[in-house]
């Protein structure tokens, strides 16, 4: 007797396993392991949220309008050509389905998002990855993998789980030498935590090519991670295949309207992004004073190596403390840490003294 089968490569798939929020016997935790916003979401976006708690039963506005046109006018885009979906990670998905199948290749970088090779086994393709340089995505190891099969190249920028970024020259660069039939995919998820001067996220790319696209996230900065809400910016062709092929309602009302609040209240993101600078410096100092390499961070989060992570994730669940191993993603010597809180942080900060100086 026979039974359905899933097509090829689905069952080659390693589901994607978010970071901890809980440890046995213990009631309240410092959960620092999946990058969420640090202070939460804006209060304006909380009470949006509420408001629209009775409308349940009415569908929402499909097409996301007035969403997008605050995206357009927060960023400098064409409302017309943002796609938004559940999560930025539902657009990853929409992009590797609409632009990839059976034996195409999907190629990032060795230590980029778990999200991509999971894409592309989802539509049959096969993922390839390009060595890092000093944990940086490496434009020339990325080219040198493009073959005639390459279908989509993902670029996280700034990549998660290392945190650095390649600056706009080199994206540039990087477009620049792939073949016109190639998309680009610019996954700019912790774009608005960098402040460095060479950065670019990609949406002037997009705006002078037609083989790139821009995602970004409401669930990093606007701690809303909750809610699933994530935009892409894409030229006009790929922006019309994505919303043929998108769920018809893929963004649900209360998503639409707390991002559409958290927008608005710039002086909320502005407090976000101070905050994040401060902190990650400061944690960031606290730990190379321990002896800690830590690898220099454009994000919320900072990745740091150890002498034996596991021992070191071990004695931070004791304290209550959640961080995120990433030996799935090639670094088994390392562990990622979000910036949080001030006590957060500072709490960290003491355990490792503990640890380390014990």
């Amino acid at each position: 007797m026979t039974s359905p089968q899933p097509k090829p490569g689905i069952l080659d798939i390693e589901a994607y396993v978010g970071g901890a929020s809980k440890i046995a016997g213990i009631d309240k935790v410092i959960k620092l392991s999946s990058n969420e916003g640090a202070l939460g979401p804006s209060p304006r976006a909380v009470e949006a949220y509420r408001a629209v708690a009775a409308d349940m039963h009415r569908y929402p506005d499909g097409h996301a309008t007035r969403l997008r046109e605050l995206l357009a006018e927060r960023w400098g885009l064409e409302a017309d050509n943002i796609v938004c979906g559940n999560g930025s990670d539902d657009v990853l998905q929409l992009l590797a389905r609409a632009y990839s199948g059976q034996g195409d290749e999907v190629l990032y970088s060795e230590h980029g998002f778990l999200v991509y090779p999971i894409a592309a086994k989802s539509c049959g393709a096969i993922p390839v990855t390009a060595p890092e340089t000093d944990l940086t995505t490496s434009v020339d190891a990325l080219l040198a993998r493009v073959t005639e099969r390459t279908r989509i190249v993902f670029v996280a920028n700034p990549n998660n789980p290392t945190g650095t970024y390649i600056p706009s020259d080199e994206l540039r660069r990087l477009h620049a030498c792939l073949p016109a039939d190639v998309l680009l995919v610019i996954d700019a998820a912790y774009a608005e935590f960098v402040d460095a001067n060479d950065y670019e996220d990609g949406s002037a790319l997009v705006r002078e090519q037609s083989n790139v696209v821009m995602t970004r996230t409401f669930s990093k900065i606007f701690g809303m991670g909750g809610l699933r809400l994530g935009w892409a910016y894409c030229p006009p062709a790929i922006a019309d295949v994505l919303n043929r092929i998108r769920g018809p309602f893929n963004v649900a009302s209360p998503a639409l309207a707390a991002g559409e609040a958290a927008l608005a209240d710039r002086a909320y993101f502005d407090l976000i992004r101070q905050h994040n600078i401060y902190w990650r410096a400061w944690l960031s100092d606290q730990l190379t004073k321990l002896g800690l390499p830590v690898v220099p961070s454009a994000t919320n989060f900072l990745l740091v190596k150890f002498p034996d992570a596991r021992a070191a994730d071990n004695f931070l669940r004791s304290r209550g403390i959640i961080v995120r191993a990433v030996a799935s993603y090639g670094l088994p010597d390392y562990l990622r840490i979000t910036i949080g809180r001030e006590d957060e942080v500072r709490a960290v900060a003491e355990a490792l003294k503990e640890l380390i100086g014990g």
